[in-house]
């Protein structure tokens, strides 16, 4: 079976235009009701959100077909979504499910499904819900007298914020360290701050006041310029930005550069294996992990294992190859000894201890190898019209470039998951024809898309 509904992270879209409307997540919620209403015990759906004005609306929806199939929902309120695959484990849910479209603008929203094992669904699954939405699940609904309840739960936040300092090594603590963290006026909002806080760290919060329709808005992970800036203004050891629904992270040092997903995991990486921590002897990344990631890992000793981009493929080649770390560059840092998806808080303790155990610096400890020349620029295109990587023109393009690279590079052209955009990436040992290459796929794509 096929999916069209889901992409690379759950349903994804502006909010209040299908496929994220009232009516469409209440036959999504209907649907994976259906699908995981399993035995005669009571079963129970587990809800979070991001702080998105949107997400009100979702809520009502989904909370209405599960109820309508039986099942008591539990009402987190704005959580992480690792805090909701977390909490789905804990609680002994059916499903979890978590409103939130990460790094977006507040217009955008999404809905991402957990399995009850706290996993993010198979695209098998996915397409099997799919198809039970395309069937109507009218006829499966509960009687009068077996319809659900729903509640609120007051202390999730509480059990998630215990369950995130238990994986800061014991014996270590942050005092002494003046932290600045960016909240992206999202998720972890309150979580966040009050973790680092509670470990001993002078706190310095920032973009931690949503009001529905600021979340990600020049802050946040995939805008770090207010981060860096503040960890000079308050002379910080180190700065922390989270997205909005706090399952990415990226740092920033003493000096207020950035630090990426790929040096994080080499920095986690290393660490691990030589306290001998580290599974398998490698870690999953996807196809847009840098080379020199690869490389650096390589002399090591340690394996990179490259995925698809998205990082429930990371998981589930985690998963099936015995690894306990994996991520994106983007910031989703996957560390299975504590969490079944991308953890933003969770990483940033990981390299906090680094940086305490060393006695270095951030701007040392935090990079530990030299990224090749790198390029990554995105092309919009109309939703629903001709897909430009179909175009003869396009093709060509793409065909020059791989020829111009050779063996010296790496070139990876592909449709987001979540926008409708067309990536177009290239690294190689020369910067000048990496920014060539890309510049002329570029064009060609933009071209096409007209």
């Amino acid at each position: 079976m096929s999916r069209k509904l889901f992409g690379t992270d759950g349903v994804r879209g502006l909010a209040n235009v299908e496929p994220i409307t009232a009516v469409t997540a209440l036959k999504l919620a209907l649907a994976a009701g259906a699908h995981f209403t399993r035995g005669g015990h009571r079963h129970r759906a587990i809800i979070g959100k991001d702080t998105r004005l949107s997400g009100y609306m979702l809520e009502t929806a989904l909370t209405s077909g599960f109820l309508s199939m039986g099942m008591d929902v539990m009402l987190l309120g704005p959580l992480p979504t690792p805090a909701v695959a977390m909490l789905t484990r804990s609680m002994r849910a059916d499903i979890g499910v978590m409103i939130s479209a990460s790094h977006n603008p507040y217009e955008d929203n999404g809905i991402k499904l957990f399995g009850p094992d706290g996993y993010k669904l198979s695209d098998d699954i996915e397409a099997e819900i799919e198809a039970r939405m395309a069937l109507g699940e009218a006829q499966n609904l509960a009687p009068s007298a077996g319809l659900g309840r729903a509640k609120r739960i007051d202390d999730a936040a509480g059990r998630y914020m215990e369950f995130v300092k238990s994986s800061f090594p014991k014996g270590l603590s942050l005092e002494g360290l003046r932290v600045v963290i960016d909240c992206a006026h999202g998720a972890a909002y309150k979580v966040a701050p009050t973790v680092l806080w509670e470990l001993g760290a002078d706190v310095i919060a920032i973009a931690n006041e949503p009001n529905g329709t600021n979340i990600n808005d020049g802050c946040g992970a995939v805008h770090t310029a207010k981060l860096c800036e503040q960890v000079l203004k308050h002379k910080a050891h180190i700065g922390i930005a989270l997205d909005g629904d706090a399952d990415r992270v990226m740092i920033a040092d003493e000096k207020g550069k950035i630090i990426d997903g790929d040096q994080l995991m080499a920095l986690i990486a290393a660490d691990w294996q030589m306290t001998e921590r580290l599974s398998g002897g490698a870690i999953a990344a996807t196809v847009m992990s840098n080379l020199g990631l690869e490389r650096h890992l390589a002399g090591i000793g340690v394996t990179l294992h490259r995925t698809a981009v998205g990082d429930r493929y990371v998981v589930e080649a985690m998963r099936r190859l015995g690894l306990n770390i994996g991520g994106e560059q983007s910031g989703h840092i996957v560390l299975s000894d504590f969490a079944t998806t991308g953890d933003g808080l969770i990483a940033a303790l990981q390299v906090l201890a680094v940086l305490i155990k060393s006695g270095k610096p951030a701007s040392e400890t935090g990079r530990t190898f030299e990224p090749l020349p790198q390029l990554l620029k995105n092309v919009r295109f109309q939703a629903g019209g001709k897909p430009p990587l179909d175009q003869a023109a396009v093709k060509a393009a793409i065909a020059a470039g791989e020829a111009a690279l050779n063996s010296s590079g790496r070139l990876l052209i592909r449709k987001s998951g979540t926008e409708p955009l067309i990536r177009v990436m290239a690294e190689g040992e020369d910067e000048k024809l990496v920014a060539r290459v890309v510049d002329d796929i570029v064009a060609a794509v933009e071209a096409a898309a007209r």
